[in-house]
């Protein structure tokens, strides 16, 4: 899930080091393409725990011992469809590597949500990355350190 395309960029480059399989998680109902406008539909969503529909629906998971979950940050925490995502789809006994983008609001409390949502998964620590500045070196030497590449 992405509206500036930052997330995305960095799960491509994720994919590009794990060889691993992208899915975008997207809400059935689009987000507005004003950022003021998402911003504030954000704030509004976590506010009041909203998980939206997914219009994404996702493969059979059990084939991957590894799930890498992107997202930016949105007031501190994991955007609303990652949430929805993590709470519907089982990740028991999988190691779940968060990632997030953000604006200047670092990793928030993104990981701390992810081990409430995934408490039977083992979650690795997260890769922060601000706006687009992600780099291949910066993801591979994340990989190298939490043992995924």
């Amino acid at each position: 899930m992405t509206h500036s395309g930052n997330t995305d960029k960095l799960a491509k480059l994720i994919k590009e080091a794990t060889g691993g399989t992208l899915c975008e998680i997207l809400p059935e109902k689009a987000y507005p393409v004003d950022y003021n406008t998402v911003v504030e539909q954000a704030k509004k969503e976590i506010q009041a725990g909203l998980r939206p529909a997914l219009k994404t629906k996702v493969m059979d998971l059990s084939v991957y011992d590894t799930v890498f979950v992107g997202t930016p940050n949105w007031w501190s925490t994991i955007a609303s469809p990652i949430a929805t995502f993590l709470e519907n789809y089982n990740l028991t006994g999988k190691n779940v590597v968060p990632f997030c983008t953000h604006g200047g609001g670092g990793s928030g409390n993104i990981e701390g949500t992810v081990k409430t949502l995934c408490p039977d998964s083992r979650v690795v620590s997260l890769l922060s990355v601000y706006g687009n500045a992600a780099k291949a070196s910066e993801v591979e030497a994340w990989l190298k350190k939490i043992g995924e590449n």
